[in-house]
């Protein structure tokens, strides 16, 4: 492969030209000539769907429904909820004309879909048996408010699902929060090889209109977080702003209990920021589109017995998503190139030595390491290492989030911390919003969430010295 098709930076040198270079030439996605749109090529979009795949069986088994509403959202819809409108106002794209005609009131391109949704769930709640009422949906979404948008990490139009979910009583509604994490935190782990750190968002962090806002962050390599998943405990706010009310059992009108959760194709940055390497890509096995591939080592007085046997091989491995790369006029070692740079967790080498011996060679794409195998092993040893692999890329990313949250109970260590190692500073803090706004000028740090998992709390806030109530997570992030 030539210089111009590999990768010309390295990881560790130059992280936002190595991501560029990367998501580029490795074919995961391309860009188009609306600014912050791009495309997401055969090996992302395989990605997702199987991310969707997995967590809207899991909705599914909690009794959450799938529903689709329109894009375009009228202007009235969505002032209903003040706190919410301004909250997404610099971040609206609006339509005000079609064909010729101006329009009679603006229509919002669905920045998120609390409001359209809730205006029917107000006209289909009647009584306490509607209830819950959990509906999901898996949707685009359009967000104008950024000027240099990176690819997955802040793109204007994405993918997501959200999820709206209506309850009779505020403890319905708060017990759907672990449940939700639950599956989020499983799918990123099972199918991304990827650990996160759940927690509460601060006041000044939570989602507009939300009465709580609940978080999963994540770390890239180069010391940033990563909002992931998110959870919004809404209370009544919106049922109040659109009049959404049910008779409970003993007859009384009573405004619901909301909730709203989202996952979007963020954590497609965040794979392959976390586990490529200056080769290129490395997919998780369980969401990559082509999980083997067989290149036959193939010469002019051989081919026809070494392509017999590799299609053979691939028989063998019909369990899983492989291709047979038989492309004439490229060099194996080039195709071994093009196949790392694209990230296929493994590489079946087939040459003459192969056929003769009745084996085959297998290449690891995450650590690099060869062996060969037996002809009729092959499946068996491919599943093998395919867990093996998963379960090294899940292992590599949890050390390296643990081994980058750093216990401070100083402000003098919080700086030190975010100046040097990056990463987290799990510090003690007072719950003030004044301090919270001087780190964050101070420092270009804000609070990514609280974690649930506390430790022990120091005694006193990190910046003004009075008694802490939380240890909260800083960090500069995207």
């Amino acid at each position: 492969m030539s210089s111009d098709e590999g990768l010309t930076v390295k990881k560790a040198e130059n992280f936002s030209e190595w991501y560029q270079q990367v998501l580029i030439k490795s074919g995961f996605i391309d860009y188009t000539d609306v600014s912050g749109a791009i495309v997401l090529r055969p090996s992302s979009y395989a990605v997702w769907q199987t991310l969707t795949y997995a967590i809207d069986a899991e909705f599914k088994k909690v009794g959450i429904e799938d529903t689709y509403f329109p894009l375009l959202i009228p202007e009235k819809l969505l002032r209903k909820e003040s706190e919410h409108f301004e909250g997404f106002v610099p971040e609206v794209a609006w339509v005000t004309e079609a064909g010729n005609s101006k329009l009679e009131e603006r229509l919002a391109i669905r920045p998120t879909s609390e409001v359209i949704m809730y205006a029917n769930y107000a006209k289909w709640i009647r009584s306490w048996r509607d209830l819950p009422l959990r509906y999901n949906q898996w949707n685009n979404v359009l967000r104008w408010e950024f000027k240099h948008p990176t690819p997955f990490i802040r793109t204007r139009e994405f993918l997501w699902n959200e999820g709206h979910s209506v309850f009779a009583s505020e403890k319905e509604a708060n017990a759907e929060r672990d449940e939700i994490l639950g599956i989020y935190l499983k799918a990123m782990k099972d199918y991304l090889a990827l650990p996160g750190i759940p927690g509460r968002k601060s006041e000044k962090e939570k989602f507009a209109g939300a009465v709580a806002s609940y978080s999963i962050e994540m770390l890239m390599p180069d010391g940033w977080a990563l909002q992931g998943p998110d959870f919004h405990n809404d209370g009544q706010n919106f049922a109040k702003a659109f009049d959404i009310k049910f008779l409970d059992k003993e007859g009384n009108l009573e405004y619901a209990w909301q909730n709203t959760y989202a996952i979007s194709t963020r954590v497609l940055g965040v794979i392959v920021g976390i586990h490529g390497d200056d080769k290129g890509l490395v997919l998780p096995p369980k969401v990559a589109n082509v999980q083997i591939v067989i290149v036959p080592i193939l010469k002019k007085e051989n081919s026809a017995k070494v392509l017999s046997y590799a299609r053979k091989v691939m028989e063998l491995l019909k369990g899983y998503r492989v291709r047979l790369d038989d492309r004439e006029g490229y060099s194996p070692g080039y195709k071994f190139n093009e196949w790392e740079l694209r990230g296929v967790p493994l590489r079946v080498e087939i040459g003459e030595k192969e056929v003769d011996s009745g084996k085959v060679t297998i290449t690891r794409r995450d650590t690099g390491d060869r062996e060969t195998c037996e002809f009729g092993n092959t499946a068996g040893e491919a599943g093998r290492l395919l867990d093996a692999i998963h379960g090294n890329l899940y292992a590599r990313a949890e050390a390296f989030l643990k081994g980058n949250v750093t216990i401070v109970s100083t402000y003098g260590e919080l700086k030190e911390t975010l100046a040097s190692k990056k990463g987290f500073a799990h510090a003690p803090w007072c719950g003030d919003v004044s301090c919270e706004d001087k780190i964050k000028e101070e420092t270009g740090a804000k609070i990514t969430n609280m974690p649930f998992e506390q430790g022990k709390l120091v005694e006193k806030c990190v910046y003004c010295g009075k008694a802490s109530k939380v240890m909260a997570n800083f960090a500069k992030s995207y």
